[in-house]
């Protein structure tokens, strides 16, 4: 029960690693019954509909809930550590941040068994993921998923920014500081700079299904490029924010 509470760095980061653990096995056995099906693709062991669902399922497990917060687990394990730090900079904010995550990942997961999740791929291009093409409450379960963890991984970066700053142990300057430590800064960087696009850009998106806004139809000047542009303006900074801590 001490970990439902815990705001102690080390628990939180035992807590992340489980979780990424979890959910890495849960992207891996998707990843198998899709390859089983295409194995024998006469056959009727996954219907079309819900392939669709487990590929869109499958890369938001692996890249949201499973690669982040494994990178968050030793982020979390060894920061501290190695900056001389007692814990981070805003403990009670490092607790939100995971049961953020874990909010995220829980209503990822109940979507495939009490609705449905996305199947449209786990960028979710316009017009697939508009309301006209995507009427159920797959895309909605995808949009609030994506926006919970998306908070949860950005207080975490918040946090971890500051407490590199701020934190370091008397006579450690930024050039004394442990490579691993390094990456992790320019991650934190990364993700404060980028994740409040991709809160925006699913923002817009969840305005074009609600709403009746046009950001990414082609009625009334709206664009499907401008989520194209957007989303990868997230997206390639992401692929330096898994990196560059396995680096360290």
């Amino acid at each position: 029960w001490d970990y439902l509470t815990t705001v102690d760095h080390k628990k939180i980061a035992i807590m992340y690693l489980a979780a990424g653990t979890l959910f890495f096995a849960i992207a891996g056995f998707e990843a198998l019954l899709m390859r089983i099906q295409l194995m024998f693709p006469e056959s009727t062991f996954i219907s079309a509909g819900l392939f669709n669902e487990l590929l869109t399922m499958h890369g938001t497990t692996m890249l949201f809930l499973a690669a982040t917060p494994i990178i968050f687990a030793f982020m979390n394990a060894i920061v501290p550590l190695q900056i001389g730090a007692r814990d981070v900079a805003f403990p009670l904010l490092n607790s939100l941040s995971f049961w953020l995550f874990a909010g995220a990942a829980g209503l990822m997961m109940a979507s495939l068994a009490i609705g449905e999740f996305a199947a449209t791929g786990w960028m979710a291009y316009p017009p697939l993921s508009g309301i006209e093409y995507s009427p159920g409450v797959g895309v909605d379960y995808y949009i609030w998923a994506l926006q919970i963890s998306g908070l949860g991984s950005l207080l975490t970066c918040v946090n971890f920014f500051v407490t590199i700053i701020k934190m370091r142990a008397p006579g450690m300057g930024l050039m004394d500081m442990p490579i691993f430590t390094w990456t992790s800064l320019c991650t934190a960087v990364l993700i404060i700079a980028a994740f409040p696009v991709l809160t925006a850009t699913i923002a817009m998106l969840t305005l074009d299904r609600y709403f009746g806004f046009h950001f990414f139809t082609n009625d009334l000047g709206g664009s499907p490029m401008l989520y194209v542009n957007l989303i990868w303006t997230w997206g390639h900074p992401e692929v330096y924010i898994l990196i560059l801590p396995a680096f360290g």
